[in-house]
């Protein structure tokens, strides 16, 4: 009877949490939650704390709350593709301080708060593709640091943020296939990061047209820049602030570059399928360029040359009036000591002249005092 009431205490004792939820499946060795397809409307309760994976993909969960996932502190992969999330607090993710793969895609997402990936730091995979995201904030990017993969592919995006784009360095591959965007001024910022993370070797899919009209369905890595000629020359506050871009653009010239697609993420075998389809997601790119069309007929003239000619035009100039300026100076220092020289000269004739004077006076008298003695 004693060892009948020890048990039962001790099951009163455990804490709730070390039970699978019934509407999932456990892989306890691999400390894996499967609970994929079930008609779930929210995150399921009593997980286990040390959960390292986490399936909610295909279920009808709308919306993610204030520290959604503090069951489970030391996830690191999370699939929430294929549900209907609209909306996801700000501190969602909260405490999810390992986290390496997070899956949002398929969802009804419009935009996102630049504070919701901030506590997570060891981010490498991000897939917000299939939303309706119409740009991402450019403070996110301080998230977003060590991401290897992201997808921000079939959704809303005509801009892409640049200062987004600069703090991705660890960035492997970048899926941004199926966007309407918007081939104008403000798109050079994108066509100039691209070229250099293809050349660094970086992997992405496409960035085709669609506005304006002439440039729809023209992949923007192959418009050539006379096409923003126009664009470019409206600002050059503009131009000369993306200068350090040139050289690698020279040296991207005879380095061809084809369409790739991203892989999808892997999901460990025995748990089904992995993360939701490649990448979508993207932000506004915030500028102060007019929104001038490109031109449609390329002018003959090359940008690079003609960036070129005004630099070398302008060192010349300086070097012209640095001249004029060492010859007003050499000049009025010159006039000033020949001016003072010739006063010289001339106060020492005018000297030279009295004294040649009392001498002529002196030799008249002496004659005249001889006589008279």
């Amino acid at each position: 009877m004693r060892v009948v009431l020890v048990c039962v205490l001790l099951s009163l004792l455990l804490p709730s949490s070390q039970t699978c939820p019934k509407e999932c499946v456990c892989d306890s060795s691999a400390k894996a939650v499967d609970c994929r397809g079930r008609g779930l409307y929210d995150i399921p309760r009593r997980l286990h704390p040390e959960t390292l994976e986490l399936y909610l993909q295909d279920n009808r969960i709308r919306g993610l709350g204030s520290m959604a996932f503090r069951e489970t502190p030391f996830v690191r992969i999370l699939d929430l593709s294929n549900n209907s999330i609209t909306s996801v607090s700000p501190s969602a993710l909260l405490g999810l301080r390992n986290l390496q793969r997070i899956s949002l895609a398929n969802n009804g997402l419009r935009d996102l708060d630049k504070r919701l990936l901030g506590p997570v730091r060891s981010l490498t995979h991000l897939d917000l593709s299939y939303n309706s995201l119409w740009g991402l904030p450019g403070a996110m990017g301080d998230s977003l640091r060590n991401l290897s993969h992201l997808g921000l592919a079939y959704n809303k995006l005509s801009r892409l943020d640049r200062s987004l784009l600069e703090a991705l360095g660890r960035l492997d591959s970048l899926a941004v296939r199926g966007n309407p965007w918007r081939c104008d001024c403000q798109l050079i910022s994108l066509k100039l990061w691209l070229e250099t993370y293809l050349f660094k070797g970086g992997v992405v899919d496409e960035v085709r047209c669609t506005q304006p009209e002439e440039m729809k369905q023209r992949d923007l890595q192959r418009i050539p820049y006379q096409l923003f000629h126009a664009c470019m020359t409206t600002s050059y506050n503009y131009l000369f602030a993306n200068i350090h871009h040139l050289e690698s653009e020279r040296l991207l010239r005879g380095h061809t570059h084809g369409n790739h697609a991203h892989p999808a993420l892997h999901v460990p075998v025995g748990m089904g399928e992995g993360f939701g389809g490649v990448g979508g997601g993207g932000g506004g790119g915030g500028g102060s360029l007019p929104e001038c069309e490109p031109k449609q007929r390329p002018r003959p003239v090359n940008l690079r040359h003609a960036i070129a000619t005004v630099i070398i035009t302008g060192v010349v100039c300086g070097i012209v009036c640095l001249m004029m300026l060492a010859a007003a100076v050499y000049g009025c220092a010159y006039a000033a000591i020949m001016a003072k020289y010739q006063r010289e000269l001339k106060k020492n004739e005018e000297l030279a002249a009295a004294q040649a004077a009392d001498h002529a006076t002196a030799d008249e008298k002496e004659p005249l005092e001889n006589a008279i003695a």
